[in-house]
């Protein structure tokens, strides 16, 4: 078997095609604000992707910079002055921060209505309940990777690993509300390879590189690789590659369909953004949906 590659940069860029038409069909400008503190290179990089992002979807950008020693109180100043401002429809904080800042506090400051990654508190709760609300980009990316090979999930097995707040527990839920039966495994599971090779849709969100081998793999299954990790290069010495949390290569001879790392869930959760920033000015101001936005 060699498994279908599941291209997360083409379908994001038909997401963000549609977001950018939900935009011209607005009577305002939705505006983005991103929140990054510290110099970190890869959060640089990232945040500038996102701002560059949201205008080439015909959205306002904010990038508010601010240096590693900015103490806590500063940068949650910045937040609630975001949350305040009328014209800002979506606040996204980068994490992580520089470790003096608690990001719980920050988180808190900001105005769930504008928490476009969906980390607040009332974003969560919402989520947990299935109210209405906005979800986290990663997780929601990897559900629609996910229906993209199998539109209909009702009654698959879906193994979720890692139980993190940003992904693994947010993404639990998601795969719940698509009638998934969800086990989400941690570093306590035990007999995880036995436990990756019943699931039909095997979601690795652990930070491990490669760690998921092929014959941890069910013939025939989805695998949305989440997992972005630097290692060295083993063609270009000194230099670093990016792989997943999976065995690329071994799972391709295996599943009926992966994510690739770069350009699977990656693009998806900056197209997601795009499309929470979009619906959180909607739901602020009182638009209606567009069309483009609603299926």
């Amino acid at each position: 078997m060699t498994a279908e590659k599941i291209d997360g940069t083409a379908i994001a860029d038909a997401i963000v095609a549609r977001v950018a038409e939900a935009v011209k069909a607005l009577p305002a400008q939705p505006t983005l604000a991103v929140v990054l503190v510290g110099d970190d290179p890869a959060s640089q990089i990232y945040v500038r992707s996102k701002l560059k992002d949201t205008e080439g979807a015909g959205m306002r950008s904010i990038g508010i910079r601010l240096p590693a020693e900015t103490c806590e109180a500063d940068v949650i100043a910045h937040v609630k002055t975001l949350s305040e401002d009328p014209s800002v429809d979506g606040i996204l904080v980068q994490l992580p921060m520089p470790k003096h800042i608690d990001e719980n506090r920050v988180l808190a400051a900001l105005d769930p209505a504008k928490d476009v990654d969906g980390l607040t508190d009332i974003s969560a709760g919402r989520l947990v309940l299935g109210k209405q609300g906005l979800r986290p980009c990663t997780p929601v990316g990897s559900v629609i990777l996910a229906k993209s090979v199998e539109k209909d999930l009702s009654g698959a097995h879906c193994v979720v690993l890692g139980r993190s707040i940003l992904v693994g527990k947010p993404a639990s839920l998601l795969f719940q509300y698509e009638n998934c039966t969800v086990t989400m495994a941690h570093s306590r599971t035990r007999d995880l390879a036995a436990l990756c090779r019943s699931a039909d849709v095997l979601v690795p969100a652990i930070g491990k590189p490669e760690f998921v081998r092929g014959d941890w793999i069910k013939p025939g299954a989805i695998v949305i690789d989440v997992g972005i990790n630097r290692v060295p290069s083993i063609k270009n010495p000194g230099k670093t590659r990016i792989v997943g949390d999976v065995a690329y290569k071994e799972a391709l001879e295996v599943a009926r369909a992966v994510t690739p790392v770069p350009g699977g869930v990656g693009p998806m959760t900056r197209a997601c953004l795009l499309r929470n920033t979009v619906l959180a000015a909607c739901a602020r101001r009182g638009f209606a949906v567009p069309d483009a936005l609603n299926g």
